[in-house]
């Protein structure tokens, strides 16, 4: 996935968002997850509280007492005396019970309607069902007349109990991992989602680099020129000339605007390849710079020669922005007096532009950082020679750069050269 960067306050600011879409995500599916298990476990406790009551309710009715299923009692009443199951807790039978369903027996008589409705007020029913604790341990207690006696079923609910213990555990674990789960999966859909965002800020920084660099020079050729005009006038002199370049320079100034937008959209290669004589190219920027660089005290000379013409396909106006910024860059690491040789040559195989410096050079090992975007460097951030790679690299070639502190610096550029077809 790719990555962004920004400043600070963009990266606290996608930061945040991620964090809060994380957490808005852990919280749902947590939700999910919680109110699935409360259900779960809702549907299986009332599951087992029916069954057992319809287990206790069978057995009263039809087991004997001598022989109760496991894990229940069974405990008789007749003409007052209790007769128990084999092996039953001492503190049972539940003696409450079976003494309010004994009574409403009595009370009932041979009246059939008295006694519907003495069972009705009295225990709810022909049978009483309650749930009870005694000594530590919780029971559910069935009790019902079967014939001439009250028959009361007794189960232990320890196993239940536990049984709910574990349900309970397992949907706890099932809560952390599903949240470990959900902050997880938030932080993943959240830097997705981000994503887009911190693409955008990386590509509003980049034009505002690019943009505060690029019209630089222009600017700056303008200005010298726009000088030079007015001091020209004010001696009388014919600017004819000069206003023509000056007027050529603005026409520049808008190629370089047109350029920073499309680079901004990342449309290089959707733009028409078209073939570019890279010779008049570096002739016409050598003129462009030549007011600045005599203010300078710096001489521009372009050379080019060769057995082929040095034309290359490619877009002008970029390939403009590379010797402007090579020349820039030129400019800015010579002092007066210095000199500055621009030279194109074909070979055949490949286009070579060249802009030699006598200035203060530069040594081999930041000779590469010089490409790469925001590495501070001698008098700026090598911005201009990072978009120069840029450029290059959309046209299919190389830039190098040599030099040692103190004797100077050559950058090369080689393109491959325009084929037949395209002249």
């Amino acid at each position: 996935m790719r990555t962004w960067e920004g400043p600070d306050p963009d990266r606290r600011l996608l930061l945040r968002a991620r964090r809060a879409i994380t957490l808005q995500l852990a919280g749902a599916i947590s939700l999910v997850v919680t109110l699935a298990g409360g259900l779960v476990y809702a549907v299986t406790v009332s599951g087992q509280d029916a069954a057992a009551r319809h287990e206790l309710a069978a057995v009263t009715r039809s087991m004997p007492v001598a022989h109760p299923p496991p894990c229940i009692w069974l405990f008789e009443l007749r003409s007052g005396v209790v007769q128990r199951s084999p092996g039953a807790p001492a503190e049972l039978p539940v003696y409450p019970a079976l003494e309010r369903v004994a009574e409403d027996r009595a009370a009932l008589g041979n009246d059939a309607a008295g006694r519907q409705a003495a069972l009705g007020a009295a225990s709810g029913g022909q049978a009483m069902v309650v749930r009870t604790e005694i000594s530590g341990r919780t029971y559910l207690v069935h009790t019902e007349r079967r014939g001439d006696s009250v028959v009361q079923a007794v189960m232990d609910l320890h196993h239940q109990d536990a049984e709910r213990h574990r349900l309970l555990r397992t949907l706890l674990g099932v809560e952390v991992a599903g949240l470990l789960g959900a902050l997880l999966i938030g932080q993943v859909l959240a830097r997705r989602a981000i994503a887009p965002l911190g693409e955008a800020l990386v590509r509003q920084r980049r034009f505002v680099a690019d943009a505060s660099h690029e019209l630089r020079s222009p600017l700056t050729r303008l200005h010298t020129r726009a000088q030079l005009v007015a001091r020209r006038l004010r001696q009388g002199t014919d600017v004819t000339e000069e206003v023509d370049r000056l007027v050529a320079g603005t026409g520049e100034f808008a190629e370089v605007v047109e350029d920073l937008l499309v680079s901004a959209q990342f449309q290089w290669r959707r733009r028409p390849f078209r073939p570019v004589d890279l010779a008049g190219l570096a002739e016409e920027m050598a003129v462009a710079e030549a007011a600045r660089a005599e203010a300078l005290g710096v001489t521009i000379e372009v050379r080019h020669g060769g057995p082929d013409a040095p034309v290359v396909c490619g877009i002008a106006s970029a390939l403009r922005r590379v010797i402007s910024a090579l020349l820039d860059n030129a400019l800015s690491h010579t002092g007066a007096g210095g000199h500055i040789w621009v030279t194109v040559t074909g070979t055949g195989r490949l286009v070579e532009l060249a802009v030699v410096d006598d200035g203060r050079g530069l040594d081999h090992e930041s000779a590469e950082r010089l490409f790469t975007r925001f590495v501070a460097a001698p008098g700026g951030f090598g911005l201009g020679l990072a978009l120069v790679r840029e450029i290059v690299d959309a046209h299919g070639g190389t830039i190098t750069a040599a030099g040692r502190p103190g004797v100077g610096a050559v950058f090369t550029v080689r393109l491959p050269p325009a084929s037949r077809t395209d002249l």
